[in-house]
């Protein structure tokens, strides 16, 4: 690819990831606002119900003032799938997420949330030393798929990283995940996604949680049988713990469970647990080789 046209790709995908940006944190996902307005008509508390209602209302006046959802707008994080035939270099690429995230901070605007954890330092943009993230997944085709998170920090300060004995199974995971659930208590914002990662080094079964967490849509189902039907218990059991919206009491403690798994070491068996809270933003912009660009929540 020519320098021009290395610029002109440059343009689209930063031009495309402000507007991601905006979409994400104006706009909750449909699935995700679908099944706050499930949760309102059938829960049975009325604090509870009052809570879904002033997050339903909260919403509708982020869209009607084209303002963020919520005042904390997240760590950035960008989830890429590069396909081999694509043809921009990576640095082109990371560039314009770098600058794409300082023009959004400015434009949307954005707090700054990227801190300096030896100085205390903000530089103001939301950039810095491996600011905003980047993780990077190579496919096939000619295609380029980058996928906005703006992951706040109170779901985030509650994560929960723990090594089983590999023989407690998938049952020692269930303790797990319903002990970080109540230990959490109301810190995430509930109702919440709850992200699982089972397996792989440590380092794999946090990337495989919060990737679940954020990433998935709540109106699918794991393609995995055995995980399904986790996913179910799990929901069905959280909810029980009477957490609640804001952690005030009722059925509504989760929106949905996922989970994603790695093969472990025999002697390890790592689970971590990624909270996203009920303002689950995100956005997916669709680069073709060609230019064309397209953005889907």
């Amino acid at each position: 690819m020519s320098n021009t046209q290395s610029s002109r790709m440059y343009s689209i995908i930063e031009e495309a990831v402000v507007h991601a940006l905006t979409r994400a944190n104006i706009h909750l996902p449909p699935d995700v606002k679908n099944a706050l307005k499930k949760a309102y008509k059938t829960e049975d508390s009325e604090v509870a119900r009052v809570q879904i209602e002033a997050i339903l209302r909260n919403l509708e006046l982020a869209e009607e003032l084209n303002r963020p959802i919520c005042q904390d707008t997240g760590l950035i994080v960008y989830y890429v799938r590069m396909g081999y035939d694509f043809g921009v270099r990576i640095d082109v690429i990371e560039r314009a997420l770098i600058n794409a995230t300082r023009r959004a901070t400015a434009e949307i605007p954005l707090r700054p949330n990227t801190v300096d954890p030896l100085t205390g330092e903000n530089p103001g943009d939301n950039t810095g030393r491996n600011s905003p993230i980047i993780h990077w997944e190579f496919m096939k085709g000619d295609s380029l798929e980058i996928v906005v998170v703006p992951k706040g920090g109170g779901s985030e300060y509650v994560t929960v990283l723990k090594m089983i004995p590999p023989g407690l199974g998938l049952g020692g995971v269930k303790r797990v995940v319903i002990d970080a659930v109540l230990e959490a208590g109301a810190k995430p914002c509930p109702p919440t996604i709850v992200g699982v990662g089972l397996g792989g080094g440590v380092d794999t079964a946090v990337y495989l949680a919060k990737k679940a967490a954020c990433i998935r849509r709540l109106d699918t189902m794991n393609p995995n049988p055995t995980l399904a039907r986790l996913e179910e218990e799990l929901y069905s059991e959280l909810n029980s713990l009477g957490i609640g919206p804001q952690g005030l009491g009722g059925r509504t403690t989760v929106l949905g469970v996922h989970i994603d798994y790695s093969h472990r070491h025999p002697a390890s068996y790592p689970v971590a647990v990624v909270f996203q809270c009920w303002a689950a933003r995100r956005a997916t912009v669709l680069v073709g080789r060609d230019g064309s660009s397209t953005i889907i929540q």
